[in-house]
């Protein structure tokens, strides 16, 4: 992988972001074999929970990780048959009692590159607090962190551990965030995934060997602009987030980075385009779907300048729209929750590279400490009774 001005080299301060973005074909392949090693005690722990009509899923992380449960979301709810819900644990610890309103039985699922932000050990505990019963699937990147080591024998407790690789050493969440997503999703979809992971892999793997990359995301972030806007529906909501969210910690909140739906941008979040503005919309693979994110595309590129609107796609229209469409081979017809994953990379490559034209160091944009890899200053409050 190069940036548009050449090869990489350690002084750019960005060879751990470069490598966790690079490495996500090989550590999905990885999760893959995890997941089908893990099958059996998956299913001894999962299946007789999802059996229960009336049980509630609870999707939890926080900053990026919670963002894997809004790409989540969506797809379980179809595939379980249960009410599944995305809630922030920074949400979750500050109102437990309202997001933990209903006490029914609940199975929730914790997200964590390092499983030791205050936040993520304290939604666990007061959800033990709070609800009659509750059961913990645990996906981390970190076997010693303390969330994995606080559940790892417990009887209502499974600990799913990602590759060692994807506790990403870099500020900013990239290949964590990718196998822990993918990994609930293997371990909670059912058969319906089988396969996928190999699709996903060599989709990346065909996008960063191309030079098509760095021309289209050079360009792009050539432009200079100063407000860049991420739109997507359904699954493509989450991932629309995450990847605000990259651009803002890569370029030290240089760039301003905003997201919303497809149909929700007109209302209120246009406001924030000006002349200076791209947009990255994301095609849905579903056609209903796809239509409105076919609208937003074609509005915003009467209104902003030639070549700052590009468009993510798996479909037939990729081709239709030149440079200004991002290709995702080999994925026409996959679910939107699955397309995210492959997509999210043009976003942290569009992340990386505009945090190099600023001459910042992506794996640490923050040197004075104002912003932390692993959240510090928290102060945890105890809920009464």
């Amino acid at each position: 992988m190069t940036t548009p001005s050449g090869p990489l080299s350690l002084d750019d301060g960005a060879a751990h972001t470069v490598r966790e973005i690079a490495q996500q074909p090989a550590l999905w392949r990885e999760v893959d074999r995890i997941v089908a090693a893990s099958r059996e005690s998956l299913d001894a722990f999962v299946r007789p929970l999802v059996a229960r009509g009336d049980l509630r899923v609870v999707l939890t992380g926080a900053g990026t990780s919670a963002f894997a449960g809004q790409v989540l979301q969506p797809a379980l709810a179809r595939r379980l048959g249960r009410r599944v819900d995305a809630v922030p644990t920074t949400d979750l610890v500050a109102d437990p009692r309202g997001c933990l309103a209903e006490d029914v039985p609940t199975l929730l699922v914790s997200f964590a590159r390092s499983g030791d932000s205050p936040e993520s050990v304290a939604a666990t505990a007061l959800a033990d607090q709070v609800l009659s019963e509750v059961h913990h699937l645990v996906i981390t990147c970190n076997e010693q962190g303390r969330l994995a080591r606080e559940h790892a024998e417990l009887p209502k407790s499974h600990v799913l551990l990602m590759p060692a690789a994807s506790n990403d050493r870099g500020f900013a969440m990239t290949s964590s965030f990718t196998c822990m997503t993918l990994a609930a999703l293997l371990a909670l979809g059912g058969s319906a995934y089988d396969g996928v992971a190999e699709r996903l892999a060599g989709a990346v793997e065909s996008i960063c060997e191309s030079d098509a990359v760095d021309r289209t995301v050079g360009a792009l972030v050539a432009r200079g602009p100063e407000r860049i806007v991420f739109l997507g529906s359904g699954p493509l909501k989450g991932l629309a987030e995450e990847s605000a969210l990259k651009v803002l910690e890569l370029t030290g909140g240089s760039l301003m980075a905003v997201s919303e739906t497809s149909l929700g941008f007109r209302h209120g979040p246009k406001a924030v385009l000006n002349d200076r503005s791209v947009a990255v919309v994301y095609m849905s693979n579903d056609p209903y779907t796809r239509k409105y994110d076919q609208d937003i595309s074609a509005e915003l590129r009467e209104s902003l300048p030639a070549g700052s609107v590009v468009t993510v796609s798996a479909g037939p229209d990729a081709e239709a729209d030149g440079n200004d469409a991002w290709p995702l081979p080999g994925l026409d017809g996959v679910e939107d929750v699955a397309l995210a994953l492959s997509a999210v990379v043009y976003a942290q490559l569009i992340a990386l590279r505009a945090s190099q034209a600023r001459g910042l160091r992506a794996d640490n944009p923050f040197p004075s400490g104002e912003v932390n890899r692993v959240v510090q200053g928290v102060t945890l409050h105890s809920l009464h009774n």
